[in-house]
């Protein structure tokens, strides 16, 4: 126990004030001497002291601030280490692509088929934004997981950590919302963004499964620097690596389509940044969810995979241990109270 106003307790000498010998009132038309010894009495007579010096003392107590410091405890669940990597560049404030799978071909007349794909364009922006979608199912999939422990990742042109380590869910779910505020920008650097997540695990004790979960609605082009030092990262780590690519209107999926040229599998970033990821060596899926019913299976999918034992540390929070001694003290002076108002004054 440790003390807020550790300079308060100098006055605890006070509490002897009730050991003080103080004037005795015996009733007028008694004579003290004829009265036999009370035990009772004697016993009652100490007990009120200690009363009033035990009031004095959690009086004082409870001034000086009584705390139980902060401490770290171990404890075991099933759940995972999971860093959400999360896309917010302005791309996630469109919708998705709906039940199209290949979305509209670029315009390229002013016939029936530009009013075509006019129609279906402002469709999909009148949709929910992709982004909104996926952060209500993000904060229903750690509401259901209250062991794991979250790390969160927002990223467009540069990552930014908003949520270290942590399964405060009422932290976890205020990180989630927070991306709904503003505009993303129109770049995004997925490489930048990995990295950041990769970093949660540094100089940290392996204890269960570790995932980076990448919500994005693009592809990104990796130089071969940023993938050496991802390939080096994520298999010291040993984290699984899964993407939920949320498909937006008139983009590619993760897979080349039939005659497509096999050169785009170079070209297109979507399609490269799948077969890279694929090659790392690590467990690694990918989701490609192009409506929110999608986008729901996606995550139902994740929660039923990872959920093996997890060993992780809890920091138990400071707690205030005043109203302890005020209630102390109270208890003590209701005691005195009743015993002054039992007491007689006169014999009728």
């Amino acid at each position: 126990m440790s003390f807020a106003n550790i300079w308060v307790l100098w006055l605890l000498p006070l509490a002897l004030l009730a050991w003080l010998p103080g004037a005795e009132h015996p009733l007028r038309n008694a004579f003290v001497a004829f009265v036999p010894r009370d035990r009772a009495s004697i016993v009652l007579h100490w007990v009120l002291r200690l009363a009033a010096m035990l009031a004095l003392v959690a009086i004082v107590l409870g001034l000086g601030g009584p705390y139980r410091p902060e401490y770290v405890i171990e404890r075991v669940g099933q759940g995972a280490e999971i860093v959400l990597v999360v896309d917010r560049s302005r791309s996630m404030d469109q919708g998705f692509a709906g039940g199209s799978t290949t979305g509209p071909a670029p315009l390229k007349s002013t016939g029936p088929e530009a009013l075509d794909y006019y129609s279906r364009l402002a469709n999909a922006r009148e949709r929910d934004p992709k982004g909104q979608a996926a952060r209500k199912l993000l904060s229903e999939f750690a509401a259901k997981r209250p062991d794991d422990r979250f790390g969160m990742v927002v990223f467009s042109t540069v990552p930014m950590r908003v949520l270290d380590f942590t399964q405060k869910q009422d932290v976890i779910q205020a990180a989630i919302t927070a991306g709904n505020i503003g505009r993303g920008l129109s770049e995004t650097d997925i490489a930048l963004a990995l990295l950041a997540g990769l970093s949660y695990f540094e100089d940290r004790p392996y204890t269960g499964s570790r995932i980076v979960l990448l919500v994005s609605d693009g592809g990104d082009q990796i130089d071969p620097d940023a993938r050496e030092q991802i390939q080096r990262l994520v298999r010291k780590h040993r984290a699984a690596i899964y993407w939920i690519y949320l498909r937006s209107l008139n983009s590619p999926g993760l897979m080349l389509e039939r005659g497509e040229a096999p050169a785009n599998v170079d070209v297109v970033p979507e399609y490269a940044l799948h077969r890279y990821f694929g090659s790392l060596g690590v467990p690694y899926r990918a989701y490609e969810a192009e409506n929110p019913a999608a986008l729901q299976k996606a995550i139902d999918d994740l929660d039923r995979l990872e959920n093996l034992p997890i060993v992780y540390q809890d920091i138990v929070p400071r707690r205030d241990l005043s109203p302890w001694a005020y209630g102390v003290a109270l208890s003590c002076v209701l005691l005195l109270l009743a015993a002054h108002a039992l007491e007689i004054k006169r014999w009728a």
